[in-house]
Formats: C-alpha cells, structure tokens, sequence
C-alpha cells in the first residue's frame, strides 16, 4: 500500500507559518524551522505586552491626574479619596483626558471632590 502524505495540509500549515514570518530578517522568514520558533516567541510576546499595555496606560493616566491635581493645590490620593466620598464615578482615562485637554473641567471636578 503506498504511503500516504497528505500534502495539502502540510503545505497549508507551512504556508501559515511563513505567513506569520513575513517581514522577519533573513531565514526567520525562508526557513520553516526558524520561522516556526520566532512566530512562536512573537506571539508570545504579543500576548503578554497586551496585558502589560493596560498597566503601562493606567500608570499613564495616574501621573496626569497627579499632575492636574498638583496644579490645583490637591495630591492624586486626596483627589480619589475625595471623589470615593462623594461617590462619584468617573475612571482615570477620563479623568486624565480632562487633566490634559480641559483643564477647567478637571478643576470644576477636583472643587468638588475637596469641597
């Protein structure tokens, strides 16, 4: 009985790889092999650093508010204590937004908050 190598899906496995390698330096992009392990650590890293992106911008946003909060005689903590207090719900992208962009909004804001 001839032997059997189910040629279509391993060039369609190889093709997907080097798919995913395309635009990688020399072999890691040519050879199936190295390409198979440098795909492997880019997803790889791509699957961590989407987590570590949320950390990085929330730091981000921390550091605006801080500074805002500066420019309006209060610190970071006392300005979420203060709106925890007063319950009220805003996130610190938005309130990093308003830090940056409209700054008599977030003073409108910390006035509440310390009031």
């Amino acid at each position: 009985m001839p032997r059997s190598q189910n040629k279509v899906a391993s060039h369609r496995r190889r093709k997907k790889v080097l798919e995913q390698a395309k635009g990688y330096w020399g072999g890691r992009s040519k050879v199936l092999t190295i390409a198979k392990h440098h795909v492997d650590k880019a997803l790889t890293h791509a699957y961590r650093d989407r987590r570590t992106k949320k950390r990085l911008f929330r730091t981000l946003w921390i550091a605006r508010i801080n500074a805002g909060a500066r420019t309006q005689g209060t610190t970071y903590s006392k300005l979420i204590a203060g709106l925890d207090k007063k319950e009220l719900v805003i996130n610190r992208k938005v309130l990093a937004d308003l830090a940056v962009h409209n700054p008599s909004a977030f003073a409108e804001v910390v006035k509440f908050a310390t009031a």
